[in-house]
Formats: C-alpha cells, sequence, structure tokens
C-alpha cells in the first residue's frame, strides 16, 4: 500500500487490475479501497452480501452532519467471454490518446476520481461533507445499490445530492427509463413431432410470447408519445428478448424453453402495468397449453427491478452537476442507472461522469484522456466548492 495521495490514473490502474466480473467477487477491489481510505483517517463501512462473496462500500467526509454531496458507482464489470482484445483488459494501457482496459469507461475511472476526491475533501476539511458509495452486481440488474442504500441510513448523515457517475462524457443527465427483466421458463410435453398434436412445444408456445413482444413494440412506436417520453431515444416502453434456449431434439416437440423478456419503461408509464400486461398474455398462453396436457405450465420470476429515473423540477443534484460543467442542455438516456434507485430513496440524483456510454461492454473499451481528465476537473471544482 502506497502511503502517498495516489494521482486519479494510479488509483484507476489498481482497481481495473481487479477483475470485478459479476459473476466473480468484488472483495479484493473493496478491501484496497478500505484500507486506503482508512490509512488516510476516513472510516469505510461495508454492507456485505449475504449470498455471495461481495460487498458494497460506504464513507463520509468533512461535517458529520447531513446535506453531502454523494459520488455513486458501480465496482462490477461485465466479463470479457469470447471478446477479442488487443491488450490485457485488467491492465489499464494508454495508447493513442486512450485508456484502454475492462471499466476504464463503465466505470472505475470515475470510481478512482470519486476515491481521490474523498481523500482529497477529508485533507482539504471541507465545509460541506462528500460521502462515497461504491455498490456491486449493478451490471445484472442494479440488484446491490438498494440493500446499500438501505445500509447507509442509519450509518451515515443522509446525503441531499447523489452523483452517479455513468459514462455521460460529463453532461448532466436527468432522467432515464426504468426497466424491470423476467426470466420465462415454458414447460411443455414431449412427443414425435409427427405427433405434434398430441404434445406441447414448449419453443412453439413460447414464440407467442415473443411475438407480443414484436407487437407491444410496434403498438408503442407507432403510439404518439408523452412529453416526457418524447425526450428519450427510442421515445417509447420497449419490450425485448435477448435469450432463448430450449428444445431437445430437430423431430420432438420441446419439453423446455427458456428466455428473458425485459421492459424499458419511460418515465410516467408503471412497471407493474406491464408486467400484468405480460402475466395475462403467459396466462392465455398457458391456458391454451393446458387444454391439450393438463401438466404442462409457465413459470415467470422477476430478474431485476430498476426504477425510472425522473427529471427534477430545480433538482440539487442537477443543478449542481450543471455549475460543474457548465452544461445547460437537457439529457435523457434510455439505459437504467441505480440514479432512480436513489431518487427512490429519498435522494436528488443526477447522472454525470466521464466516457462515452458507446466504448461500455466493447472489446477493447476505454476512456479517452481527455474525459479522463475532464473528469478529473470536474472533482476539482467539486472540493473547492465544498471548500466554501
Amino acid at each position: 500500500m502506497a502511503k502517498d495521495r495516489l494521482a486519479p490514473l494510479d488509483i484507476m490502474r489498481k482497481l481495473v487490475s481487479f477483475p470485478t466480473v459479476s459473476r466473480d467477487t468484488n472483495l479484493p477491489l473493496i478491501d484496497w479501497v478500505d484500507e486506503y481510505l482508512n490509512f488516510h483517517g476516513i472510516e469505510a463501512h461495508l454492507y456485505r452480501d449475504p449470498d455471495e462473496p461481495k460487498a458494497a462500500l460506504f464513507a463520509h467526509v468533512g461535517p458529520w452532519e447531513e446535506g453531502a454531496v454523494v459520488l455513486s458507482g458501480h465496482t462490477d464489470v461485465v466479463p470479457v467471454d469470447g471478446q477479442i482484445w488487443d491488450t490485457d483488459p485488467f491492465e489499464v494501457v494508454e495508447k493513442e490518446g486512450k485508456y484502454f482496459g475492462r471499466g476504464t469507461c463503465d466505470m472505475k475511472g470515475f470510481d478512482a476520481l470519486a476515491v481521490w476526491a474523498l481523500v482529497e475533501a477529508h485533507h482539504s476539511g471541507v465545509k460541506r461533507p462528500l460521502q462515497i458509495a461504491l455498490s456491486f452486481d449493478e451490471e445484472i440488474g442494479c440488484t446491490g445499490a438498494p440493500p446499500m442504500i438501505k445500509a447507509m441510513q442509519p450509518v451515515l448523515p443522509k446525503g441531499s445530492a447523489v452523483i452517479v457517475g455513468e459514462p455521460s462524457s460529463m453532461q448532466a443527465v436527468s432522467g432515464h427509463k426504468g426497466g424491470a427483466g423476467f426470466d420465462t421458463h415454458v414447460q411443455g410435453f414431449e412427443v414425435h413431432s409427427s405427433l405434434l398434436d398430441r404434445g406441447v412445444s414448449a419453443i412453439m408456445h413460447g414464440a407467442h410470447l415473443i411475438e407480443w413482444a414484436n407487437q407491444m413494440n410496434a403498438q408503442n412506436q407507432n403510439a404518439k408519445p408523452s412529453d416526457v417520453a418524447a425526450m428519450f431515444d427510442p421515445p417509447f416502453t420497449t419490450v425485448h428478448v435477448g435469450m432463448i434456449e430450449g428444445g431437445t431434439a430437430h423431430n420432438i416437440t420441446a419439453k423446455d424453453c427458456r428466455f428473458s423478456v425485459d421492459f424499458r419503461v419511460v418515465p410516467g408509464e408503471c412497471k407493474t402495468t406491464w408486467e400484468a400486461r405480460y402475466r395475462a398474455r403467459v396466462a392465455e398462453v398457458e391456458a391454451m397449453m393446458q387444454s391439450v396436457v393438463p401438466d404442462t405450465k409457465i413459470d415467470v420470476s422477476q430478474r431485476f427491478d430498476v426504477p425510472a429515473l425522473q427529471p427534477e423540477q430545480d433538482g440539487e443534484a442537477e443543478s449542481l452537476a450543471r455549475i460543474l460543467t457548465g452544461d445547460n442542455a437537457n439529457h435523457v438516456v434510455s439505459y437504467g442507472t441505480e440514479a432512480g434507485q436513489f431518487q427512490e430513496a429519498g435522494y436528488s440524483a443526477v447522472i454525470c461522469g466521464p466516457g462515452d456510454i458507446a466504448q461500455a461492454h466493447q472489446p477493447n473499451e476505454y476512456i479517452s484522456v481527455a474525459d479522463f481528465n475532464a473528469g478529473h476537473a470536474f472533482m476539482k471544482k467539486l472540493v473547492t466548492r465544498l471548500n466554501q
């Protein structure tokens, strides 16, 4: 452990070196941040997942009072399996004005800047408090943030403005769609395909549900969007099936079919309403199956539930991000983040971080040196403001 104050790039190099793919542990990274903050006299608190070797970390510096600015990031990254990289994905490599490495953009670059800012704020004796919140399992549905936020409440004074540092090219993003994902398991009845009418194909009946998704997308796309929905691209709620598996052989009616159905819901529409509509269609298809073989069924289980980030009227977090960046345009995004979860817990929230979301999850992921430096300048301005 280096005893000096590390530069943001050095911190990012260290964070990227931990292969915190969501399916694996993030504890070595969390332990390193905990030790680094402790060395600088900052007490960090951990929320440990009860089922997996994972943890979230949060800490507070400055006056022990409410009203802190909270810097929020996630520590997990997506896999590199099957991707072709020109460099070691878990090593930061600088070339052509870019820092390459898994998570440099999404979002260990911001995490490194947040750790740097917390240490700087602590040593400068800020007049307004600053907090950091580093979560886990964001990449598999933002499932790690809610228990972390709940754990923060009785331990730290309540913050008032949360900056979620997802890559936004340092623009102040005030809204995003909500998300809900459902794992669907269609359980049919196997017969030889020559006796098709006596069996129940899980794949062919599952196709009814996938076609329902297509119909909903066409219907939503053709409808006139609300004023809020019109801000988004695309300006409507989308229904997506991204993975499917099933079947035994080409000449057997499929006994099983599994797929995921994900909704990205514009603010102003209710995720539970979309869930109810989907489950109603599931019930109709299940009845069709059971009219042939009563023991067939369809199981639906929710995989994730991410609230939308609603644009706030005179929101504190958005106002702060605009002051620090000089960005006065309106920005919304269609992907989900932990910002909606903080907002749901009573915080003002905004998305503002370095990097371009187009680079997230890609082979040869990178953040440009210019973007990383812009993030550093943002943090310098933040610490200065907290000292005023």
